[in-house]
């Protein structure tokens, strides 16, 4: 009984002292001195057999706290240390975004560290760790990306810092308040990709078609180079023979005209595609065709809507409105209630009567919906040009297109496929014998048809 108790005292009290420490130093055993606890356990297994261990295992308890305490001063404290965070405050959804932490060593000896940036959880660092091997005196750069699939306002708080003993018995982790703040937009790196290619003539790489104008407008806009689909009467035959290549004249479209986005925030938005929602990919096409017709002299504006108007932003040109739309977008997301469109059209024909080209974005899943679009987008034709875009459901085309003969459920799940099909086809051609223009696509590939039928309209003057 006493050789067990002269056993159970000295671990008790090396529990104790661990605890203790933990609590007030802020410092946790590392598996160094975890492995070196394996050697009392083991001579004490032995005080069964060989009773003369006792003082071995004495030398081995004290040496180990001797050499535990001795290694604990030896902890950095967070003085020692500093940490800058430096990154642009705005990003794009699901696009990589960059960040820099950089860590500054102030103490005499070399630290080994592991780095850890405080992201919240809707945010994906890459990679999410650094292991930093640090010399005294100098400081250390790490970067990595953060990517988001929701949209709004995320705040860095916190970073992390975990540090090690000299002889790396003891660990501690310390936290650096180093706040910063990302707002993550809709996809503006296509607008980018968008003015770039539309400077060397290559928007056909984006899916944008070059439309031919029906008419003329008759006030010059610039020279550019001929190409086969340019009509050749607009070849301005001096400026070829100075450049000594064909160069043809661009006149401006009619300009001053205004384009207002609809934009559904109910629950038919909520679906996901490519692991972005229905709204995302609806903001992301709104703000590229904002772009577009804001370069084109257009006004913009936007109401946003379900149950309720959520947002409205009035139409305006120039190159603030970009911002006007981005920062009145970048926090809506689709909301699990009915959208009401009498509401959104009655708000529309209250702030709206100058003539202009509405464009809802919408989802339709049952004939209560399509009804009130059919009805909405109807009585608009005439004061205003109404574009109705239905985005497409995979789920409904990918149970039509079923390799082989279907069988069992699956025949039945492709012939319900089939009749949604049939009757969406109705809706648009109902949408479309009451004068509404109408757009059926994917939610993943409405940029550039929906930029197509704008410059389609402009072209055929129907605005």
């Amino acid at each position: 009984m006493s050789t067990l108790a002269w056993f159970l005292l000295p671990l008790l009290g090396f529990i104790v002292a661990l605890m203790l420490v933990g609590y007030f130093a802020r410092a946790f055993p590392n598996w160094p001195l975890v492995a070196l606890g394996l050697l009392p356990a083991i001579l004490a297994a032995g005080l069964v057999f060989t009773p003369t261990l006792m003082p071995p295992l004495l030398v081995a308890d004290g040496a180990i706290v001797l050499l535990a305490t001795l290694d604990l001063f030896t902890l950095p404290r967070k003085k020692q240390l500093s940490v800058e965070r430096q990154t642009l405050r705005t990003a794009s959804l699901a696009r990589p975004h960059p960040v820099t932490l950089t860590v500054t060593n102030h103490s005499r000896r070399r630290q080994q560290l592991a780095i850890r940036d405080g992201v919240p959880d809707r945010l994906e660092p890459t990679p999410d760790r650094f292991d930093v091997n640090l010399p005294a005196r100098s400081r250390a750069t790490v970067n990595y990306r953060l990517t988001s699939q929701r949209r709004g306002a995320y705040r860095l708080e916190t970073t992390f810092v975990r540090v090690r003993s000299r002889w790396g018995l003891w660990r501690r982790q310390l936290e650096y308040a180093v706040p910063s703040v990302i707002h993550v937009y809709p996809d503006m790196q296509q607008v980018s990709q968008y003015a770039v290619l539309a400077r060397t003539n290559r928007l056909s790489l984006l899916g944008v078609r070059r439309t031919r104008r029906i008419g003329q407008d008759n006030e010059f806009e610039r020279l550019r180079d001929y190409t086969p689909d340019d009509n050749p009467r607009h070849i301005d035959w001096r400026s070829t023979a100075r450049r000594r290549k064909l160069t043809v004249r661009d006149f401006q479209a009619n300009q001053s005209q205004r384009v207002i986005f609809l934009l559904d925030c109910g629950r038919m938005m909520t679906n996901q595609a490519e692991g972005l929602s229905l709204l995302d990919h609806a903001l992301n096409a709104m703000l590229m065709l904002g772009y577009v017709a804001l370069n084109r002299g257009d006004s913009v504006g936007m109401i946003a809507f379900s149950d309720e108007i959520h947002t409205f932003v009035p139409p305006r040109g120039g190159r603030a409105q970009m911002n006007r739309l981005l920062h009145a977008s970048f926090d809506r997301f689709p909301r699990l209630v009915e959208s009401r469109y009498d509401k959104a059209f009655l708000y529309l024909a209250a702030q709206c009567r100058k003539r202009s080209l509405v464009i809802l974005i919408t989802n339709v899943i049952d004939e209560v919906n399509s009804n009130q679009i059919e009805r909405y987008l109807g009585n608009l034709v005439g004061r205003h040009l109404p574009l109705g875009v239905l985005l497409r459901d995979h789920s409904v085309f990918s149970a039509v297109d079923v390799a082989g003969e279907p069988q069992g459920a699956e025949l039945f799940r492709a012939g319900a496929a089939a009749e949604l099909l049939l009757w969406r086809s109705q809706v648009l051609a109902d949408l479309t014998g009451r004068g509404v223009l109408a757009l059926d696509v994917f939610p993943e590939d409405l940029t550039a048809p929906l930029i197509n039928r704008y410059l389609e309209i402009k072209a055929r003057h129907l605005l």
